[in-house]
């Protein structure tokens, strides 16, 4: 077990490592320039250079990129050009946002999903097979932008049962549903389409076994088989989907977190693209990627725990 968490722990080290140059990369590619979006349009050419040497922007990018990696090591992730704040509270508070926004939606979807998941595995070939199939399928390939537009037009422009724009909520079960129901719907319908497959294809494997044969020769009941032998099966690969989907939602909120104006970190990221400033979006971007690698990791060894052939094997 210790060979195989070392291992997986070192390729997501290798990975990070690798995300990070190319965070940097594609961070230096933005047009603009640092001294002229900070100082503005009218700046002097002077005042520009002399902004852009305090920074140290106009070093070599090597140079450039070994300092801003080891600073984030440290817990030194800079000071925003645009908001004129420390990058690290602002990001980690972003990224608390953000996970409530996700864990709102997570709490919902999963244990729906798979529900009809298990369900359209038991009947598959049928009709309800084909019904949930269908529908996971459809809602998979919705984009989330256009979802959460038609869902803003109608419960927030012509119902007004929801607001359009969300904020953080307050900890009252009913300001919970409020403010976050809305973003979250568009998250759970891409979901939905994952994790209920997932769940059904489990299913279906499960009731083709031997071991789910010999219970029912041996005369247990159906409701016994399926919780006791086929659920247990079933449900093993799904966790793996649904922590590494957790991963995904929380770098992935960047549409619909601008389009709700929600205040979470996917916000943040395009703020930060869209107004030039460098240390927030390469500390922010980063921070996605270790959220995602630290999910796939938790997927990795939990599926290992579950199931020893995997470590075994390995």
């Amino acid at each position: 077990m210790w060979r195989f968490l070392l291992k997986r722990l070192g390729l997501g080290l290798i990975t990070l490592v690798l995300v990070s140059i190319a965070v940097f990369a594609v961070a230096q590619l933005l047009p603009g320039d640092v001294g002229r979006t900070i100082l503005g349009p009218y700046a002097s050419a002077d005042a520009v250079a002399r902004v852009d040497h305090q920074l140290g922007v106009d070093q070599p990018i090597p140079v450039r990129y070994w300092n801003w990696v080891t600073s984030f090591v440290r817990g030194d992730w800079g000071q925003s050009y645009l908001f004129n704040t420390a990058v690290r509270p602002m990001a980690l508070g972003r990224l608390l946002n953000s996970l409530i926004l996700a864990g709102f939606a997570f709490l919902i979807i999963v244990p729906l999903s798979i529900g009809f998941g298990v369900l359209a595995g038991l009947h598959h070939g049928k009709a309800t097979d084909r019904l949930i199939t269908i529908s996971g399928l459809s809602l998979i390939a919705l984009p989330e932008f256009v979802s959460g537009v038609v869902l803003v037009i109608i419960f927030a422009v012509v119902l007004k049962w929801l607001p359009a724009s969300s904020s953080v909520p307050s900890w009252n079960p009913a300001d919970i549903v409020h403010k976050l129901l809305l973003p979250a719907i568009p998250l759970m319908l891409v979901l939905f389409g994952y994790i209920s497959r997932m769940a059904r294809a489990g299913t279906i494997t499960a009731l083709d076994s031997n071991y789910v044969r010999t219970a029912i020769l041996k005369g247990l009941p159906g409701r016994v088989v399926i919780w006791r032998h086929v659920l247990p099966n079933a449900l093993l690969p799904t966790l793996t989907v649904v922590f590494v989907q957790a991963g995904y939602l929380v770098g992935g909120l960047v549409v619909i977190e601008t389009l709700f104006n929600y205040p979470g970190i996917g916000k943040l990221v395009y703020d930060s693209a869209y107004g030039h400033d460098l240390p927030m979006l390469e500390a922010t971007v980063l921070l996605i990627a270790v959220i995602y690698l630290i999910a796939n990791l938790t997927a990795d060894v939990l599926y290992a725990v579950l199931n020893p052939r995997v470590r075994l094997s390995s």
